[in-house]
């Protein structure tokens, strides 16, 4: 059975430099797990130590992504420069194993203009499959409406969006995530809570804000099941009520317009509720890799517990090439 693996991180040399040149509030502090064990080896590996462990795990094409934040924390001339070379690396990277990798396109968001013309640039000139962003930029969030140029460019060109967890601002963590100690309060603003409700909250803005109805070829991907949608869509649909400006129920957009993958969370219960609210043809495989490394073993498991053999190719990579045009 073949296997795509989406949202498989990397990091260029000259982005971590920029991220740990930045002081105080505009530092992101969750950069500190890139550095933890060997991830900033691997992040910053994307020839053949990469693919040696593509292999080991039984995963034959991946799609590389910078890792949170990419350029969005850095000041926007600065971003563009960076965006824009982690680019054209990844395409090299491409380019070396054109059977194994693919790239989504890093973009510049704090430049809401160059991020539509970069997004553009990657996908006719680099074949750059979609493109990664991490919620809002400073105070921006991604509704706004300087990016409707760039959710414009997205949808002509059929390049998904993939919306990945960023630390809230620092706003919100004093007034929600501080006082429990150093490393609990990175914690719970991070991977216990913080990244995947605003990550959630971004995509469910841009459903209510009426993107999907000026964009309706537009796609979004999450991650980690959906950034907990999924789990509340009963609750999140009940915003249908008041949103009237909606061509469609937020559900719908939910089921048509979004699509799910795993982020090497490969629990079954996890897998059983997507499936309950979501088809298997809107879920996507991913490792969450460095920071998730599942073996062989535990992949096979996860597909075991498909309980179709077609939805099993589906999510394996019968998806992914059809959202993401893959080819050879």
């Amino acid at each position: 059975m073949k296997i795509i693996a989406i949202e498989e991180h990397w990091n260029s040399v000259a982005i971590r430099d920029a991220l740990d040149r930045l002081q105080g509030t505009e530092r992101d502090d969750s950069v500190a797990f890139n550095t933890m064990g060997d991830n900033q080896a691997r992040l910053e590996d994307i020839g053949p130590g990469r693919i040696e462990t593509m292999d080991a795990a039984g995963i034959d094409l991946s799609i590389l992504s910078v890792v949170t934040p990419a350029t969005q924390a850095l000041p926007s001339r600065e971003a563009v420069v960076l965006a824009r070379d982690a680019n054209d690396e990844a395409a090299d990277a491409v380019a070396a194993h054109p059977t194994r990798l693919r790239a989504f396109a890093t973009l510049p968001t704090g430049d809401p203009q160059a991020a539509a013309t970069e997004l553009e640039r990657c996908a006719t000139r680099l074949g750059h499959v979609g493109a990664m962003v991490h919620g809002r930029a400073g105070d921006r969030p991604l509704d706004d409406a300087a990016y409707d140029d760039l959710f414009a460019t997205a949808a002509r060109l059929h390049q998904p969006i993939f919306i990945h967890p960023q630390i809230p601002s620092h706003q919100l963590r004093d007034a929600a995530y501080r006082g429990l100690g150093p490393e609990v309060d990175l914690g719970l603003a991070t991977f216990g809570w913080g990244w995947h409700m605003d990550a959630g909250l971004a995509a469910l803005r841009l459903i209510l804000s009426g993107t999907f109805d000026r964009y309706p070829d537009l796609q979004l991907v999450l991650g980690h099941w959906g950034e907990m949608l999924l789990f509340w869509m009963d609750r999140v649909d009940s915003l249908s009520g008041v949103a009237q400006h909606l061509e469609r129920r937020i559900s719908d957009y939910l089921t048509t317009n979004v699509h799910i993958t795993s982020s090497g969370m490969l629990q079954e219960r996890l897998l059983r509720h997507t499936l309950d609210f979501t088809s298997a043809d809107r879920v996507l495989f991913s490792t969450d890799y460095p920071f998730h490394r599942p073996d062989a073993a535990a992949i096979r498991t996860f597909f075991d517990a498909v309980p179709h053999l077609t939805d099993r190719a589906k999510i394996a990579s019968g998806n992914a090439e059809a959202l993401f045009r893959l080819t050879a």
